[in-house]
Order: C-alpha cells, then structure tokens, then sequence
C-alpha cells in the first residue's frame, strides 16, 4: 500500500465531511505519494521526538491526532518550530497525516472511546450545532462526585483530575476529550448533570454550582491518548503486513 492509498483508505473511515469548519487536518506533509508503506507511527501530537522518533525507527509514515501545521506557513526556513519539523520530515521522506476534530466526531473515535472507559450506557452524540463531537450517557446508578472523579483518574490513569464541589448527583455524564469550555452549556442542555473535559477554563469551573452541572477536567492528553489504539486498529485494518507502533510519551508531565 502506498502513502496516499493509506490516506485514501483513512479519510474514508475518517471523512472529512466530520470535521470542524475551522480545522486544518488531513495529509499535512507528503514527500511522496508513491511511497510504500511498511511502518508507520501513531501518535497524539507531532512533537520532535515523535518526528526523531520515526526518523530512527525507520518509519514510513506519521499518523496524529493533532494537526502539526494548523495555521498557513508563511516561510520555510527552519527558523520556527513547524517549518523544522516540515523540513526534517521532508529530508527524511516522513508523510504526516492528521485527523482531528473528524476524529473526535467519528463513530468509534475520541469521545465514543472516553465514554466506553467511563463506562456511559445508551450513549448519544451532543454539540453545538452541526458539530456533534461530544457523546452523552448514563452511569449504571448514581455516584458522588468525589467517587466519580476517582473513576475518571483511575479509566483514564491521569495524574490529577480537578472537579467542581457541587451537591449534584453524578448520573447523566456528557464528555469532549481535548479542550472542551466552549461545550460546557450545550451538555447542560443535553441534559447533562456532569460533563468531561481534557481542560475547562478556570471561571467556569468556579461557576459550576450556579450553573448547575458537575465539571471535570482530567488533561488534554489523558482525554484523547486512548485513540491512538483506535487509529492503530484502523491502520492495520488497511494493510495487514504494515507494521504500525504507538508513540506513547506526553511532553506535559505533573509530579
């Protein structure tokens, strides 16, 4: 299989069509279409060390979540971060494609796979909107929301997860891994009680009691990582023989 049929082959798995009008995703870098693919490395972010990464490990390809080129570049000349990694990528013949809010919309991506590991039943989508990237559950019975935040720590292995003091019973749970402040009041109004995020702006956590809704916040990372299996599985769907890997490290670490 070359690079741009695994591309094909993802992209209608994972279309397009789901993603967020402001996105930028899809085959961010492609020295060459043509070449065949035996590895490739999935990872949440395209770091350096992924990039070094894939370079020693003599990979094919780089398959993210998140997209390393999210605005447009105005030179390529080594002298900021993403035009270096452009640059080494290129020299070392390294295709990049990314798909990210198509990711988190997808059946079976981000967000179906946050609310499998919280254990969520009768699960549906929720959203601003066309974009419907959050999922929305129940919990087999009600929990307080200190044990329920020990459930988020223990299903997602984060090191910390900050929770609003509330009196709410945790039942109906609405979830958005990554950055999710913007999603707080259309959980609500999907009849959420307690809604997870990656990361939630500080006033709103505050203002979680007078909202009425329970927040979560568990880390960017941890709320998305679990897809990279997810991409894997796709991956090794397209081609039997392509030997695909998962980068695991996070650069973000707490002690």
């Amino acid at each position: 299989m070359k690079v741009k049929e695994l591309y094909d082959y993802l992209d209608a798995r994972i279309p397009r069509s789901l993603s967020c009008e402001w996105d930028n995703d899809g085959l961010l870098c492609c020295p060459d279409g043509e070449r065949e693919v035996r590895r490739v490395l999935v990872a949440l972010d395209v770091t350096d060390k992924v990039c070094d990464a894939a370079i020693e490990g003599g990979y094919d390809v780089i398959v993210s979540h998140h997209p390393f080129i999210f605005k447009g570049l105005t030179a390529v000349n080594g002298q900021d971060i993403v035009s270096a990694k452009v640059i080494k990528l290129i020299a070392n013949g390294i295709a990049v494609m990314s798909f990210h809010t198509r990711l988190d919309a997808v059946s079976g991506g981000v967000n179906d796979m946050l609310a499998a590991l919280l254990d969520l039943k009768n699960v549906e989508a929720f959203g601003e909107g066309d974009e419907t990237l959050g999922r929305i559950g129940e919990l087999d019975s009600p929990m307080k929301i200190s044990d329920f935040a020990k459930k988020v720590k223990d299903a997602l292995h984060a090191p910390v997860v900050f929770y609003s003091e509330t009196d709410i019973p945790v039942f109906r749970v609405a979830v958005l891994g990554g950055s999710g402040s913007d999603d707080i009041d259309a959980a609500k109004a999907a009849g959420a009680d307690t809604y997870v995020s990656g990361e939630l702006k500080y006033s709103r956590m505050t203002e979680a009691s007078e909202t009425g809704i329970n927040l979560l916040a568990a880390g960017h990372f941890y709320t998305e990582n679990p897809v990279c299996h997810v991409l894997k599985e796709v991956i090794i769907g397209a081609e039997a023989n392509i030997e695909c890997d998962i980068f695991f490290s996070g650069n973000i670490l707490a002690v």
